[in-house]
């Protein structure tokens, strides 16, 4: 696992198997390959070309560039040396699509100083045709049966579009004949037979109009030609469509499958399929599996219930409470479809028993609902029970016979029964007796990758155990913990989950602090002059994190360190002093900003402090002129920029730095991991200090930045006045207003923020556009501005300078101002349709004003229209201005997948762990993966081996996903 592109292997595993059948589900590869690639020192040339080949395709729209770019890869590992598993080597054979002939150019030359014949770089070769437009100047003829497309680079295609001759594609004309001396030499493709009867059959077109032909497959080949597939004019719409429908179908059976990937073996007895149980499955239980991705012995086992059923003793239907989920037994005495309100038809069936009667009650319900409830039938009938004005009903239960009612072996009644997600229409009975006969066969045969000491030492059930005591708890178990996922088997599981999630972030952490990097000197001198160079005196928790990033800069290898601090704490001022560190060794530093209000605001706060001391700074900006631009971009180059500060425009591949020393990232959740890792390659292993202002809760800052340091600013700047926070519906707008006129009235400016640039059709809110006109009206005396995201760059900064500058009293704008714009003059926030706004952008809103000594306000205008969440937010809002209390609040409301956008930085999906509720679990397994890595850094040792085994199998690489800073 030492080699430095063997964290590619486990992404690559995952995506490939069972023929790439998990494709549809993975996104954002190429920054994890980005990540390799920056850290590949000292492996094959060769391997490298092939991974930078690959990289522009891996996260391509079209399925077929997307699999040639990973068997590119895939081919690149193979060459470099790492090791592979067996189905990955099966990939980079299988994977081969036949050659296209192609020019001389760049290809390996043979004795006597030929090119050998049927020469194909395999890169070439697993590429589909490509779909652009031919040249003018093309042949339009009818191909020869032996003619073929020319190969994209040759002679015959010219430079390639949209791409230097020199580019990772060109450069990889003429390499790898080492790799392909083991392959016989293939014939050039025959000429496909035209495929509608038009009287002149137009041929196929290469990438630069060239005709090109297409050979019938053969055997090999079959299963992998793209067919019409590579041409889009050859498609038909219902060939399209039903591709569309099996992407869609493969992407939902892979979200279902996704929980189980997390935590259920890959090899073993556990992996055999469900075939081999000896037991046949009914039809509907079958694709109810496949459905879910349920396909071996070990996903049963690992299919968690949802919640549990009390049948230790059923109650009578008259025992019923409204209100609760119960379960009865009764006899079918009317079952059939009814009129239900708006003329909808829906079904209805009255069950009854000796002490009354229910109704099960179904909407918008399929014919097949009647054939199980047979009139005279005995059933259990479990779910919420509700009181109408007809009596009591259960809408859409759960419904199964009631057969064994009386046994005492029996798995459905007598016992605590479990209650399994998507089995709804009756497959909970025939799943339960699944999953018990799987559990009696197979739940010894799972090993338990926790070593003994450790489960000893924190009191945890052995896995086997466990899962027994989850899928069939004892008839003495509590339900209130079960239901809660709390139980000691629950939480066994879910330390299992974090244990691993944090093993593998302590691994990235651990591999990061071996590299080489900058070893700064922060002597005291050069720190006093640092220190000296700030306006005003630190904070003590601004001290405390300068003394963090001084020994992190003092040490040889590279600082990977978030600093977290809440809105106004003064995070600039500590990237200043590390960016003075930086200068004075003679090195340049790069700050880059989310948006060009930030970025501005940066230039002129760091010119400021910088220039005195004999530093430049200059903005690197997508706005200005060509010749402006050209210039910046060369001064930063040639190292007469000390220091640049830029958005996105710093990430372009014109922009070069002589010597990047350390790389600050401002607002870091606002970029992607490849563009921060764009960032960093512009220096030989620069220091890295990434900054936010969102709180983040502990616990996710443990999941998300596990591999990061983490520091915390948690004292605001003296002088800071509390900002008064109250909410207002609709009708108290004018309380809101005169309150603003007052602050106007004292020379305070104040900002008005809408959720809409403009008027939608579909959506009732405020918009700026409008709000501008309206507000103008209500304060004739104000000068009113107008800001948003699509106005011009010229635009944006005109109007906050004049709003900076005094010449505007009221800024009406949108979300634009939500990040580090610093006006203290600026003593109003007025947030209209404020329901709208998550808590996170509400208190980047609200850290806007309060900047300045006078006493500032945030008023919060909703409709009264609101959904609970939305209550709470403004609650929390009116409660709390402190961010980090605000954002475990927020991580309760919505829950840690939500918090997190979900799938967006590949962290593996919990399937038992909740961030909200297992954060005592998240810091013992924090502290146990680390402790274990103290010990055995290289996890050599004999009793660690089950835990190197379990990490490769179960998270199958998605550990290499998971966001990086």
């Amino acid at each position: 696992m030492n080699h430095p592109l063997a964290s590619l292997v486990g992404p690559l595993r995952y995506v490939c198997q069972r023929d790439f059948a998990m494709l549809a589900t993975v996104k954002s590869l190429r920054p994890v390959l980005e990540r390799a690639l920056a850290g590949a020192s000292g492996v094959d040339a060769r391997a490298l070309d092939h991974l930078r080949a690959a990289l522009p395709d891996v996260d391509h729209a079209m399925p077929e560039r997307r699999k040639a770019a990973l068997r590119r890869v895939v081919a690149g590992l193979k060459v470099s040396g790492v090791e592979l598993p067996a189905e990955l080597h099966g990939v980079t054979m299988e994977g081969a699509v036949p050659a296209r002939p192609r020019s001389t150019q760049g290809a390996p030359v043979g004795a006597g100083g030929t090119t050998p014949p049927g020469y194909v770089p395999p890169w070439k070769s697993a590429e589909p045709l490509p779909t652009s437009r031919p040249r003018p100047d093309a042949p339009r003829g009818p191909a020869s049966p032996g003619a073929a497309a020319p190969a994209r680079g040759s002679s015959v295609d010219g430079p390639m579009p949209r791409m230097s001759p020199d580019g990772p594609r060109g450069r990889q004309a003429g390499m790898d004949s080492d790799l392909l001396s083991a392959r016989p030499p293939r014939m050039a493709p025959t000429t496909r037979p035209p495929q509608s009867n038009v009287a002149a059959p137009q041929p196929a077109t290469g990438r630069q109009g060239a005709p090109s032909s297409r050979a019938k497959p053969g055997p090999r080949q079959a299963a992998l030609d793209t067919g019409p597939e590579a041409v889009p004019g050859a498609k038909t719409r219902k060939e399209k469509a039903q591709r569309k429908k099996k992407r869609a179908v493969a992407a939902e059976a892979s979200r279902s499958e996704a929980k189980l990937l997390s935590i259920a073996p890959r090899t073993g007895p556990l992996s055999s399929p469900l075939k081999t149980l000896g037991k046949r499955l009914g039809p509907r239980l079958v694709s109810a599996l496949d459905k879910k991705g349920l396909r071996r012995m070990g996903d049963i086992l690992f299919m968690l219930p949802r919640c549990y059923e009390d049948r230790r003793q059923l109650r009578t239907i008259a025992e019923l409470e409204p209100g609760e989920r119960g379960v009865t037994v009764g006899i079918v005495k009317v079952a059939d479809f009814v009129a239900g309100r708006q003329g909808r038809r829906m079904f209805r069936a009255v069950v009854g028993d000796r002490s009354g009667s229910i109704a099960a009650t179904y909407f918008n319900a399929g014919p097949w609902l009647k054939s199980r409830f047979t009139v005279g039938k005995r059933i259990v009938l479990s779910g919420e029970v509700r009181a109408t004005m007809t009596g009591r009903e259960m809408p859409h239960p759960e419904i199964e016979p009631a057969e064994d009612l009386e046994s005492t072996t029996s798995v459905h009644f007598n016992r605590i029964v479990p209650v399994y997600p998507g089995f709804e229409r009756g497959e909970q009975r025939s799943f339960r007796e699944l999953t018990s006969r799987v559990g009696e066969q197979y739940a010894h045969e799972l090993d338990d990758p926790l070593p003994a000491d450790l489960r000893r030492r924190l009191d945890l059930m052995g896995l086997p155990d466990a899962l027994r005591f989850i899928h069939f708890p004892p008839g003495d178990a509590d339900l209130e913990a079960l239901d809660a996922h709390q139980s000691p088997a629950h939480r066994r599981l879910a330390f299992d989950e974090l244990f691993f999630l944090q093993l593998g972030m302590a691994l990235k952490r651990q591999g990061v602090k071996a590299e080489v990097g900058i070893s700064f000197d922060v002597s005291e001198p050069r720190l006093a002059k640092a220190r000296n160079a700030l306006p005003f005196q630190l904070t003590g928790a601004q001290a405390r994190v300068v003394e963090e990033l001084c020994w992190d800069m003092a040490r040889p290898e590279p600082m990977n360190r978030l600093v977290q601090g809440d809105v106004g704490s003064g995070k600039t001022a500590v990237a200043m002093v590390s960016a003075l560190i930086a200068l004075q060794d003679g090195y340049q530093v790069a700050v880059m900003a989310p948006t060009e209000i930030l970025a501005e605001q940066h230039e002129r706060n760091f010119r400021k402090v910088m220039e005195p001391l004999g530093y430049r700074v200059g903005l690197v900006s997508a706005a200005g002129t060509a010749k402006a631009k050209r210039q910046v971009r060369e001064a930063v180059a040639r190292g007469e920029i000390h220091l640049a500060v830029g958005t996105h425009a710093l990430l372009q591949a014109d922009v070069s730095f002589e010597r990047l020393g350390l790389a600050v990232i401002d607002e870091q959740h606002r970029f992607g991991v490849l563009q921060r890792h764009t960032l960093m390659s512009k220096g030989p292993k620069p220091d890295v200090l990434v900054m936010t202002a969102t709180p983040i809760p502990r616990t996710l800052a443990m999941t998300l930045y596990g591999d990061l340091d983490l520091s915390v600013i948690d004292q605001l700047p003296p002088g800071r006045t509390p900002i008064q926070t109250r909410v207002f519906n609709d009708k108290q707008r004018a309380l809101v207003y005169e309150s603003v006129g007052a602050q106007l009235a004292k020379g305070h400016q104040a900002y008005v923020v809408y959720p809409l640039v403009e008027e939608s059709e579909k959506l009732d809110l405020e918009d700026a556009t409008r709000g501008v006109e309206k507000l103008r009206k209500v304060f004739p005396d104000a000068k009113v501005g107008l800001l948003h995201g699509r106005m011009k760059a010229e635009e944006k900064d005109s109007v906050m300078e004049d709003f900076r500058e005094k010449r505007l009293h009221l800024l009406v704008c949108t979300t634009v101002v939500e990040v580090g714009v610093d006006v203290p003059n600026a003593s109003v926030m007025v947030v209209e349709s404020a329901e709208r706004f998550g808590l996170s952008q509400l208190h980047q809103l609200r850290g806007r004003v309060g900047r300045g000594a006078a006493a500032s306000f945030c008023h919060l205008v909703a409709g009264s229209a609101r959904s609970w969440e939305s209550a709470e937010r403004l609650t929390v809002m009116e409660q709390s201005s402190d961010g980090f209390v605000i954002a475990e609040k927020d991580l309760e409301i919505r829950g840690p997948g939500e918090f997190l956008g979900t799938r967006q930085s590949g962290l593996p999906e919990l399937a038992v762990a909740n961030l909200a509720r297992d954060g005592d679990l998240l810091s013992m397994a924090q502290s146990e993966a680390r402790r274990i890595l103290e010990k055995d850094p290289d996890m050599k040792a004999k009793e660690n081996q089950g835990l190197v085994k379990a990490l490769e199998e179960r998270w199958e690489g998605r550990l290499a996903l998971a966001r990086v800073g």
